[in-house]
């Protein structure tokens, strides 16, 4: 697994892009101007590029040119929205163009499927005895499919993809069902209990009292 280069001039930016992506356990490194990243190309590869184009010295449509030989995939993430620089950005080779502002959520999902169709990530994602297929939205467990509902299924792969670590109620539920939700604890444990029940999960996704939740790592 090579990490994930952040092309992004603004501190605070880079930041959300980085607790956005935090959930792919991937290496994050981060570039504050195009001459670095071009410097960081250079000397070490990278699984995907996130790219903004308002870069200070080489800005982003230049270093796409210098990227695109490379074979890296690339991502614009950028608050230019007119239609001739999105044209411009895929035509130049990006595999997608995404605005800001941004839903954390989106950008996640999105950054994962590139890495999957690239072959950078794996399709199914294996975890104790069940098997997760994010793209079809399917769950099966020793062979046999699991019903879950859509809120049931993405709290399931913020649990697999944060493997091991212990999430905060109100970060679990911020992701699930967005920021600008009203927070509901009890809809949470709910749901939890519901995926333990249905995964016969009962003794792995633990609850940490008093701070929230953790889907214990594969002892293999």
């Amino acid at each position: 697994m090579l990490p994930i280069l952040i092309v992004e001039d603004e501190p605070n930016i880079a930041t959300l892009i980085e607790m956005a992506l935090e959930p792919l356990g991937q290496p994050l490194v981060v570039a504050h101007d195009g001459e670095h990243a071009a410097d960081l190309v250079e000397t070490q590869k990278f699984d995907l590029v996130l790219l903004d184009i308002m870069l200070p010295g080489v800005d982003g449509f230049a270093l796409m040119q210098y990227l695109a030989p490379t074979g890296t995939p690339v991502v614009f993430l950028t608050a230019k929205n007119a239609v001739a620089d999105r044209v411009r950005g895929l035509k130049l080779g990006a595999y997608d163009y995404i605005v800001k502002p941004f839903a954390p959520a989106e950008l996640l999902a999105r950054v994962e499927g590139i890495l999957r169709h690239t072959g950078r990530r794996d399709a199914v994602l294996h975890v104790w005895d069940a098997d997760i297929d994010p793209d079809s939205r399917t769950v099966t467990r020793a062979g046999r499919a699991v019903e879950l509902t859509p809120r049931e299924l993405e709290l399931l792969l913020v649990l697999v993809r944060a493997q091991g670590q212990t999430l905060y109620r109100e970060a679990l539920y911020e992701r699930v069902w967005g920021l600008d939700a009203e927070p509901n604890p009890r809809a949470l444990d709910l749901h939890i209990h519901r995926l333990r029940r249905k995964l016969g999960w009962e003794d792995k996704i633990v609850t940490v009292p008093k701070i929230g939740y953790r889907l214990l790592k594969n002892e293999t």
